[in-house]
């Protein structure tokens, strides 16, 4: 048998090592940079069209749009629905949908541009893909729930409710942080 020499630099890396960190891409931004962006988008936002960032609305408007498009009559009669659609409204030209549209084209050029963009689920090695895609499912619908009954998401509620100042939206903030923290005790084996 050959012998095998590897080649190590003298903090401990091997020259495979080496190479592999210098032909990588960077994969994420700075978490400082990004959180300066997301603060000034949310002023600009505020400045140029009177409103912060809000993102559970969006779907809402989407589902209403759904609803009307499968049923107009019972969207009609619908105490709920027919707010949406009175004096001729279509819930897609809403602001808050063209913004999750935005979202969605941003988020597809970011992973474009980074050469990110590849379909990937990102799991424990200890859950199945069906398990992992199951509890992200759940979890995303009672996230939108409960952004439904507190009136706004982490973006809509707490993030542009800390910038003016609102207690409600310290609460906000507290409560998911808060909540996040302490359930993830619980689920914490579909992660580790």
């Amino acid at each position: 048998m050959a012998d095998t020499y590897i080649l190590y630099f003298c903090d401990g890396r091997s020259y495979s090592n080496y190479l592999n960190s210098r032909t990588m891409k960077k994969k994420y931004m700075n978490p400082y940079m990004a959180g300066t962006m997301l603060g000034v988008v949310l002023l600009l936002a505020m400045f140029l069209a009177g409103r912060g960032l809000g993102a559970s609305g969006g779907i809402k408007y989407c589902i209403v749009s759904v609803v009307g498009a499968v049923d107009r009559p019972h969207a009609d009669k619908s105490i709920y629905y027919s707010k949406y659609f009175e004096d001729g409204k279509k819930p897609l030209k809403n602001w808050l949908t063209i913004e999750i549209f935005g979202v969605v084209a941003g988020g597809f050029l970011s992973g474009a541009v980074s050469k990110r963009l590849r379909f990937k689920i990102e799991k424990s090695p200890n859950i199945s893909k069906t398990r992992r895609l199951v509890f992200a499912f759940l979890g995303g619908v009672f996230f939108v729930y409960g952004a439904q009954l507190a009136r706004g998401c982490t973006s809509g509620a707490a993030l542009s409710g800390m910038a003016v100042l609102s207690v409600a939206g310290f609460v906000t903030m507290l409560a998911i942080f808060g909540s996040a923290y302490l359930f993830a005790w619980f689920f914490r084996k579909n992660w580790i």
